[in-house]
């Protein structure tokens, strides 16, 4: 069992929230969420994706409907637990919406963060893992990239939010050495839990490139559309390291297991594989492992798009014992055993759970 006892976890019921619950309850954490249900289902105002969690996990989440901009709700709901710590996910996160709502964006970003960072210490509470992005790298001068790769030359809202967030945690930490704050940043989540129970259901206009091959895989769009494919790459197609959301998740416990073990201020860490992997091959990866045909279009290069990017996650490796576990493969099976479940996401298959997929093993006991 941890020290630490419960854990905070904004964005509960969001894609990367949702599977990091489960890893925080098989790592015998008790798990507080709150959502506001911006980009996540809901029923009868529970999170759905957090009741197929705790099919997987037999264990329960305590879950809150809230908006960090609430600050009120917020603070109530902090005070009725003893948190231990939090981990920061909520943000809303679709790049070209940001750049035409940029006051949306702002206010929903980075002044729920204050509001949340307030409310911590006041309560005493001044651990904290953020959930940040490579995006904050811009257009990057090097590959593979690392920790210490210049920041801020972001081109769009969304990424600015996190700079900026990551620049305010900074300062706040300088200010105050009872902070103790991690950051990770991620490059491409994909994927889903092992047993399809839970997966990645946006319910806002998305630009994940998982996602769109599986519409086109099970025929609920006739193609993809690339962008561009004249790009100094392997095949002249984008690459990007794509890394399996349960993979991101124990990433988080890693965090945890850090901030517990000594005061590291403010540290940040990478997480993603290393490798990268272009448009065109993991299309090509994943009508190999689900057997189907994803048809595809090319069209010119989108302004903004970068040509590559991957990681260098040595130090997460080093520093927090972490390393990633799935392929690239793996990733591809498990989003199809998602998306072959729950053709429509959380509001198909409402019987899954009791329909003999309850009790599943843990990614774990799946390997």
């Amino acid at each position: 069992m941890p020290k630490w006892k419960t854990v905070f976890v904004t964005g509960g019921a969001g894609y990367i929230g949702s599977h990091c619950i489960v890893e925080l309850l098989e790592a015998g954490y008790d798990v507080v969420a709150v959502d506001n249900f911006a980009n996540s289902v809901s029923e009868n105002g529970e999170a759905v994706s957090l009741k197929r969690v705790e099919s997987i996990t037999g264990r329960t989440v305590r879950f809150h409907q809230c908006d960090l901009l609430d600050k009120n709700n917020l603070q109530t709901i902090f005070n009725k637990y003893k948190i231990d710590c939090v981990i920061h996910f909520a943000a809303i996160k679709a790049v070209g919406e940001s750049m035409q709502k940029p006051f949306i964006y702002y206010k929903n970003n980075i002044v729920a963060t204050i509001n949340l960072l307030e409310i911590m210490k006041e309560a005493n509470c001044q651990q904290l893992v953020f959930s940040s992005s490579c995006t904050v790298y811009g257009d990057p001068e090097h590959l593979p990239i690392t920790e210490s790769h210049p920041t801020g030359n972001v081109t769009n809202v969304y990424g600015r939010t996190k700079y900026f967030i990551e620049e305010m945690l900074k300062d706040v930490a300088r200010a105050d050495e009872k902070w103790n704050i991690i950051l990770l940043r991620y490059f491409n989540p994909v994927g889903a839990h092992p047993s399809g129970i839970i997966g990645e259901d946006p319910t806002k206009p998305f630009t994940n490139l998982m996602p769109f091959i599986a519409q086109v895989a099970v025929g609920s769009k006739p193609y993809l559309t690339i962008f561009g494919d004249d790009y100094d790459t392997v095949d002249g197609t984008g690459i990007r390291d794509y890394i399996h959301v349960m993979d991101l998740a124990s990433g988080h416990v890693a965090a945890l297991n850090k901030l517990q073990a000594e005061s590291v201020r403010l540290k940040t860490y990478n997480l993603g594989t290393g490798q990268g992997y272009s448009v065109l091959q993991l299309i090509k990866t994943f009508e190999a492992v689900t057997k189907t045909k994803v048809p595809y279009k090319v069209e010119s290069r989108r302004q903004g798009d970068i040509v590559s990017m991957f990681a260098n996650a040595e130090l997460a490796k080093e520093e927090l014992g972490w390393q990633t576990r799935y392929s690239i493969e793996e990733m591809c099976e498990h989003f199809w055993k998602w998306k072959t479940l729950n053709p429509s996401g959380y509001k198909s298959a409402d019987n899954l759970v009791s329909n003999g997929l309850s009790n599943t093993a843990s990614p774990h006991l799946m390997k």
